[in-house]
């Protein structure tokens, strides 16, 4: 990392992944362009997914995952109807979501930037899909986030074009 004027450039593999993350967020933000809430809230294929709840989604999972960086897997416990992360509900905005997905995101790029090493690792919670006793480094949650974005944004794309023929790429 250096120094620019006061704020710091990521170099190496710091920037390599807040690039991929970068890159992953844009074409999940892309696919819903010039959206009406009501197109964003539409189911257009046989799955329960929409636009606005895959942002609420990922979005969950960013401030989730990147909390537990910090603070470890308690952060990590449900809390009320993870289903109500996929979708969009009364009172809720796609301009709301995005602005909540975009505050998120800033706080994991300083994150990012300030943790002293990625290799700093926690506890995974104790769930049955995640192996007994197995720890995830930062860079680990990192990259899973990435991975977590990148699925997402393809699963939107599928839904834009089932809505009115949009793609996001191609």
């Amino acid at each position: 990392m250096t120094s620019n004027g006061g704020t710091a450039t990521l170099t190496g593999e710091r920037a390599d992944l807040l690039a991929g993350l970068r890159k992953a967020r844009h074409f999940l933000r892309y696919t819903v362009r010039d959206l009406t809430d009501e197109q964003a809230a539409r189911r257009t294929t046989v799955s329960e997914l929409c636009l606005a709840g895959l942002i609420k989604h990922v979005t969950e999972v960013e401030r989730r995952w990147t909390a537990f960086i910090v603070d470890g897997p308690a952060v990590m416990e449900e809390d009320g109807d993870w289903a109500s992360y996929f979708r969009m509900e009364e009172g809720e905005t796609l301009a709301g979501l995005l602005d909540a997905h975009a505050e998120i995101a800033r706080r994991t790029d300083e994150l990012l930037a300030a943790l002293p090493d990625l290799d700093a690792s926690q506890p995974l919670p104790e769930k049955p899909w995640f192996e007994p006793g197995a720890r995830w480094s930062a860079r680990q949650v990192l990259l899973h986030v990435i991975a977590e974005t990148a699925q997402h944004a393809g699963h939107a794309d599928i839904i834009r074009e089932a809505l009115d023929g949009a793609k996001t790429m191609g």
